[in-house]
């Protein structure tokens, strides 16, 4: 399909640059597989009402990890400041990461993390440049390791806000917490499983004594997500590999869950791309370990997942062609142009819209 076809006008001003507070306040768009159906202006505190009981919600539990660094260059005597996102831990001492503006690097040369000063009394954060990439991709092997090297990260770096608010005001402590989720306890994401954003212990109560319950996998999303679609095509499109896991104690009771008549919720995108990948053809959930790089446009048939709970998405994004295969591209167009118009709030820190599933093709 052409991508412009996902395209959308966005006033800048929608964008959320914070959270709702509290998180469960965020407004809520109940939008029906179905264009001829009207659209259900909420907020998340509905979201019991809106479930069965029997239903079960899927969530994320990756943790963000502060993979953005701000760091100086060393070359010779000329040095000049990069910054990093951390994108994949290769081993003890080596990442892939985003770099930017990745054409001061070359391979051998020095990068100098912080102010130079002590690290939790480790000393100072220092890698080399190992290899470059396409894109921006860059592999530093650090000068400390493991341990070591987890805390220099955890005391220097901010977490990795998105571009469309990072261009807007620097990371700082409240994102700490703002930019986790309740559930968040794998470490390794860099980036937030958002849908997620919007739970709170009173809400997860409400969902209990509804008789919905809750279920978590991980997936450990990675930076590729704000990656723009560059091709015309999106059959052109390379989508990056994030690593995710499925228990068997999960597999089986969502498998029981569907088995019984209930729905299965996906709370994020993240979470429906995961088990869609671990999803047989006739239905059936199966154990996950390893990565992931399913690429989900319209015209997939989705196997396992039956409502999906997310955020508002960019355009031309490869997650707005997901909710548009998942609910039909008109109906997905007119929800977000009635979000517009209704000045629901964008993106990470916006509000939220309840799917349900278009008749697969």
């Amino acid at each position: 399909m052409r991508t412009d076809l996902f395209d959308f006008d966005l006033p800048e001003a929608l964008i959320a640059l914070r959270p709702a507070k509290p998180r469960d306040t965020a407004r809520l768009l109940v939008v029906s597989g179905d264009v001829s159906e009207g659209l259900a202006d909420e907020v998340m505190t509905d979201l019991p009402a809106l479930l069965q009981p029997g239903d079960a919600l899927v969530f994320n539990d990756t943790r963000v990890i502060p993979a953005a660094l701000k760091g100086n260059r060393t070359r010779g005597e000329v040095s000049a400041q990069v910054s990093v996102t951390l994108a994949e831990r290769l081993d003890d001492a080596r990442w892939q990461v985003l770099a930017r503006p990745a054409k001061r690097l070359e391979v051998d040369d020095r990068i100098k993390f912080g102010d130079g000063g002590n690290v939790c009394g480790l000393g100072g954060l220092e890698a080399t440049v190992e290899a470059k990439g396409t894109e921006g991709q860059v592999t530093l092997a650090f000068d400390l390791s493991g341990p070591a090297l987890h805390d220099a990260i955890e005391a220097l770096g901010a977490m990795p806000l998105p571009p469309y608010i990072a261009a807007r005001r620097p990371a700082d402590q409240q994102d700490r917490s703002d930019y986790q989720t309740m559930f968040a306890r794998e470490e390794g994401a860099v980036a937030a499983p958002t849908a997620g954003l919007h739970f709170t212990d009173a809400l997860m109560q409400a969902l209990d004594a509804r008789g919905v319950s809750r279920h978590f996998v991980t997936l450990h999303v990675g930076p590729g997500t704000f990656l723009p679609v560059r091709v015309d095509e999106t059959d052109g499109h390379k989508m990056h590999a994030e690593y995710g896991v499925i228990s068997a104690d999960v597999a089986d009771a969502l498998n029981a869950v569907k088995a019984n008549g209930g729905r299965i919720v996906a709370v994020g995108t993240t979470s429906l791309r995961l088990i869609e990948s671990a999803a047989d053809e006739d239905g059936t959930l199966r154990t996950f370990t390893g990565e992931t790089d399913i690429f989900i446009t319209p015209g997939y048939c989705f196997r396992f997942i039956d409502r999906l709970l997310t955020n508002f998405h960019l355009p031309r994004s490869t997650l707005f062609m997901l909710v548009a295969a998942f609910s039909g591209l008109e109906t997905m167009k007119r929800a977000y142009a009635h979000a517009v118009e209704d000045h629901y709030r964008f993106y990470s820190y916006g509000d939220a819209c309840l799917l349900s599933p278009a008749d697969c093709a």
